[in-house]
Parts: C-alpha cells; sequence; structure tokens
C-alpha cells in the first residue's frame, strides 16, 4: 500500500470518528499514538477527543517522560484512568493486566459514542484481522483503528519526517511496551508478559464474534 493511500485512509478515518460524541482515544504513548495524535492536531479534530491513559502505576520512567512530552508537544492534557491498587500490590501481569485494567478502560469509555486506538495488523495474530471501522458488540460503541494498515517502516517514516516525539524505548528494541516489570525488548508484541502465553491484556476483544466489521475503508 501506497504512503499516500496510507495517509489518505488515516485522515479519512479520523475524520469519520470525529462525528461522534462523545469521542475517546486510548493513548499509550507508543509511536502509534506519536502518529494518530499528530494527524489529530493536523486535522484541528482534538478538540473533539478525549485522550486518555490507563496508568496501571507501573509504568516506566521513559513512559512517564514520553507523557509530558506528548501533552507539550501536541497541546493536549491527557486525562488518566488509575488502574492501580491500593490494597493489592502489583503481582504481575495477571493483576494489572486483567480486572484492574479492563475496569479503567470502561470508565474511559462511559458515555462515549466511539473509540480510536493504535491497533495494527502487523502487531500480532491476534490482530490481523483488524479494520479500520469497527462495531464493538460487547461495548455497544464504533472503535477505530486508523493505522490498521500500517506497517513499522510506514510509522518510522512518518515520525521522521514530521519530526515527532517518540517513546525512548524504542530505540532499545522495545517494539510494543507496556508495564516495566513484564515489558522486555522484542520485535511486535513478543516483548510484552515475556515468558507467558499472554498476548493481550483484555483492553481490545479477542472473540471474533464480539466484533462487527462494518467497512475496510472509510
Amino acid at each position: 500500500m501506497t504512503s499516500l493511500t496510507l495517509a489518505s485512509e488515516l485522515e479519512q478515518t479520523l475524520a469519520k470518528a470525529a462525528t461522534h460524541e462523545p469521542l475517546v482515544f486510548l493513548c499509550s504513548f507508543q509511536k502509534e499514538e506519536s502518529v494518530i495524535l499528530d494527524e489529530l492536531q493536523r486535522l484541528e479534530l482534538l478538540d473533539r477527543v478525549r485522550v486518555v491513559t490507563i496508568d496501571t502505576g507501573v509504568l516506566f520512567p521513559e513512559t512517564l517522560a514520553t507523557w509530558k512530552a506528548f501533552e507539550d508537544h501536541f497541546g493536549v492534557s491527557i486525562a488518566v484512568e488509575d488502574a492501580s491498587s491500593g490494597t493489592t500490590p502489583w503481582s504481575g501481569p495477571a493483576h494489572c493486566c486483567s480486572e484492574e485494567k479492563v475496569a479503567g478502560l470502561e470508565r474511559a469509555l462511559d458515555g462515549a459514542q466511539a473509540w480510536i486506538t493504535g491497533i495494527r495488523r502487523e502487531q500480532s495474530q491476534t490482530r490481523a484481522n483488524a479494520q479500520l471501522i469497527e462495531w464493538d458488540q460487547r461495548r455497544d460503541m464504533w472503535k477505530y483503528n486508523p493505522l490498521a494498515a500500517w506497517t513499522e517502516k510506514d510509522l518510522w517514516r512518518q515520525i521522521t519526517d514530521r519530526a515527532l516525539p517518540y517513546h525512548p524505548l524504542h530505540d532499545q528494541g522495545y517494539s510494543s511496551i507496556g508495564c516495566a516489570p513484564c515489558t522486555l525488548p522484542g520485535s511486535g508484541r513478543e516483548g510484552r508478559w515475556a515468558g507467558t502465553e499472554k498476548t493481550e491484556c483484555g483492553l481490545h476483544v479477542e472473540d471474533p464474534d464480539a466484533i462487527t466489521v462494518i467497512e475496510s475503508t472509510p
């Protein structure tokens, strides 16, 4: 797919997402979010989107630094849903990547008509069938994946061309970055929950029967 086609899909998908209100963009401060925030800013759509992050309380210091860099560069205030626990200490992915994190997402999406994600087909087998626009039956709302067809090469070209801020751990071999205790360097999502069979944290529905594909292009 050409760069022009990808850019057009990104612009059109975000423009369509912005017809919904309230609209939420889930931000984890990775390279995908750099590109999406930049495009929302370029299209003057940031004021229509509630940008939210889920804080498990065990994020990398570099993630916190990237959080500030994003707010400064894009002029956006990123809301926080707390997924840490004052009563249950971190105990690995069984704790922070299940009930607490999913509950944080549900609070972030409460009342929303649609949400935007950084999901890409290339990231993993569980995401290989992601479409630009989907209907999330479980949450009864629209789900937009504007970077579904983008590759790592496409992302880095955009980040470089537009001099965008990005997470510094990407330069140390971390392709996908989650919580500090569970994440190691690796391509795709190999470094997430390293040493376990876990592939998703529960935020994105893995059951294909819970997702209806509406259209593959805007």
